[in-house]
């Protein structure tokens, strides 16, 4: 099994976001996916519940505890609470393949992470390598100066920026059906479906190389 944490201390930053679309991506590729939801506004978990019967299974799991067939899945993806720290963050840091920290072009969501990252530098299974990683930039629009901003910083974190996603209507669309964007038809989420690209890569080849 391949665990992936989503982790962010400040609330909407677009950690349900990244966890239900790769819940969804993975899916799509007939894996058998479990989603985890810790986050206490169970948004996740709320987008389990919409989602079609027709749509790629997705396994649910409150976070509390394990879901019956969390022991078989191939891919897990924990959809994590705002203000993540102390004991528990280190317990799903460890229990982690890679952390993925998404992260707005803005001043406070700078100031918020930049700590965060810093406490991750420290975890033992981040120095021993044992768990990875990466930022994701998240409502990009590379045209402004703020994205400037924010890309000159994640530069400097010395972790690896694996995407900018752009804050796209189609995210907003795809999370009222309880889909992701990979169930989509694939002209709406053409641009979107490329700038996932690289995250996708570094997920799977790392896996296959794991292996």
């Amino acid at each position: 099994m391949r665990t992936v944490l989503i982790a962010n201390p400040k609330g909407g930053s677009g950690k349900t976001t990244l966890a239900t679309n790769l819940a969804g991506y993975f899916a799509k590729r007939g894996r058998h996916v479990v989603l985890s939801d810790m986050d206490r506004q169970r948004s996740a978990t709320a987008w389990l519940e919409r989602r079609p019967d027709a749509l790629p299974l997705i396994h649910a799991q409150d976070g509390r505890g394990k879901h019956p067939d969390s022991l078989s899945a191939d891919w897990t993806i924990i959809d994590s609470p705002a203000g993540l720290h102390g004991e528990k963050l280190s317990d799903v840091v460890k229990r982690a393949d890679w952390v993925i920290v998404p992260i707005q072009p803005s001043a406070f969501d700078i100031g918020a992470t930049e700590v965060f990252l810093e406490i991750l530098r420290e975890e033992k299974a981040v120095r021993k390598e044992r768990t990875f990683v990466a930022t994701i930039g998240m409502r990009v629009d590379t045209r402004t100066r703020s994205a400037a901003t924010l890309a000159a910083y994640l530069e400097q974190t010395g972790f690896p920026v694996q995407a900018n996603l752009r804050g796209a209507q189609i995210y907003v669309q795809s999370a009222e059906q309880g889909a992701s964007l990979f169930d989509m038809r694939p002209s709406l989420v053409a641009r979107d479906l490329q700038e996932w690209a690289p995250l996708l890569h570094w997920l799977t080849n790392a896996d296959r190389n794991a292996k």
